[in-house]
């Protein structure tokens, strides 16, 4: 099992103990590691399961289950595209293709320089403007190949 180093296990120590006495807090905790993180490193689970008072299993099985919790570091600028069906039946499902060949990294990956992250979501209340797109928490609409790769270049120019 991964360690954390002793600064990152303090932090993730004191995050459980601001929730744990709050109904449930497993999400709510595990959203604020991956706020202060950006990621659920594996060493952070035995750290949660302890000061939760469950197994290591069912953070895991948490950690695992929902696609919003990332495992592993992000890259510098986090990509998320719209798969909801108002987004698929403009062409998402092209845009998230042209997007895994220009980044060459699929859903859930970091590409090997560690500038962008590439994520799926599931609706982000733009279907008007279909397909949509959201970068570092700027939401995008009408997104096309060639507004995707000038978004990339933008962002690769501002790292």
């Amino acid at each position: 099992m991964d360690t954390l180093p002793p600064a990152e296990s303090a932090l993730v120590r004191r995050i459980v103990a601001e929730h744990k006495g709050r109904p449930g807090p497993l999400l709510e905790v595990l959203h604020a590691v991956q706020a202060a993180l950006g990621f659920i490193p594996a060493g952070a689970v035995p750290v949660v399961a302890e000061g939760l008072n469950l197994s290591r299993a069912e953070v895991h099985g948490v950690v695992t289950f929902y696609h919003y919790f990332r495992r592993s570091r992000p890259g510098k600028h986090t990509v998320s595209l719209c798969q909801a069906e108002a987004c698929q039946s403009m062409g998402s499902e092209a845009l998230a293709a042209h997007a895994r060949r220009r980044l060459g990294i699929g859903f859930h990956e970091t590409t090997a320089n560690g500038q962008f992250s590439l994520e799926p979501i599931y609706c982000l209340g733009n279907c008007a403007c279909s397909p949509a797109a959201m970068i570092d928490g700027r939401l995008y609409g009408r997104v096309t190949a060639d507004a995707f790769d000038k978004l990339v270049a933008e962002h690769s120019a501002s790292s």
